[in-house]
């Protein structure tokens, strides 16, 4: 995507309400038309049926919400980043804000690539639809933070595998109370396994049950340190007027 002649930008955008329902691929379709609508000086891939030389993260799973998404996208002319952030959002269905923009560095690595750490917020509620006891919930995290392994069950091209997630989990501890259930904060690798906040849940405890989820925030990591998406790829240029 990122050639040496066009002008890359990566965007950050939230998915909030109703919008969660919708697939990864709609959400692809919709951020195309506000690409059109917003006249952006978009590239194109080349051959029978070009496209749009757009990139996206880490796909978020139907049903769940995010204030931290990212895509890049690359244009045939500079264009100051912070300009589109309004028409794009505009043109966007409800839900669905662009929250910040960035011109990339060439040859950037992808974002699929580059994020390594995933904080998402849980909130959960007992398989008869009740408020746990965020007391005994602490102590489960706690617990499980203590272990080594964590075998849970998980289903894959449908077949049913149990594979240990506890690699993957980095942090999780309750927050507080939410209307209906006890908050979560959990921090998952992106790998060896992308592990989804349900199944989570479900090693925690058999009797907890996810009720919404959020994606607060994507880390790419380097150095030992955390870069966020946008600053992490910055055009030279850009990091400059930043400091």
């Amino acid at each position: 995507m990122r050639g040496d002649t066009g002008f890359p930008v990566r965007l950050k955008f939230s998915e909030i309400g109703k919008v969660r329902f919708i697939s990864h691929r709609d959400v692809a379709r919709a951020f195309e038309r506000a690409f059109r609508i917003a006249e952006l000086p978009m590239a194109f891939t080349l051959g029978f049926s070009p496209r749009p030389k757009v990139s996206f993260g880490l796909a978020l799973s139907v049903a769940h919400e995010s204030d931290a998404e990212y895509l890049d996208l690359e244009l045939t002319e500079p264009v100051d980043p912070e300009s589109l952030i309004g028409p794009l959002t505009d043109a966007l269905p409800e839900g669905i804000s662009v929250l910040g923009a960035t011109a990339l560095a060439d040859r950037a690595p992808a974002l699929q690539e580059s994020v390594s750490l995933l904080v998402w917020d849980i909130e959960v509620t007992n398989r008869a639809g009740e408020m746990p006891d965020t007391l005994a919930v602490a102590r489960l995290a706690a617990a499980v933070m203590a272990t080594t392994t964590l075998p849970t069950a998980r289903t894959r091209k449908g077949r049913e595998t149990t594979e240990d997630i506890r690699p993957v989990l980095r942090m999780i501890e309750v927050r507080g109370q939410g209307e209906c259930g006890v908050l979560l904060r959990a921090e998952l690798s992106t790998q060896p396994v992308a592990v989804r906040p349900g199944e989570l849940v479900a090693a925690l405890d058999a009797d907890l049950v996810e009720l919404r989820s959020r994606r607060v925030a994507q880390w790419i990591e380097r150095g030992g340190a955390r870069l966020e998406p946008l600053v992490a790829d910055q055009r030279a240029e850009e990091t400059a007027r930043a400091s």
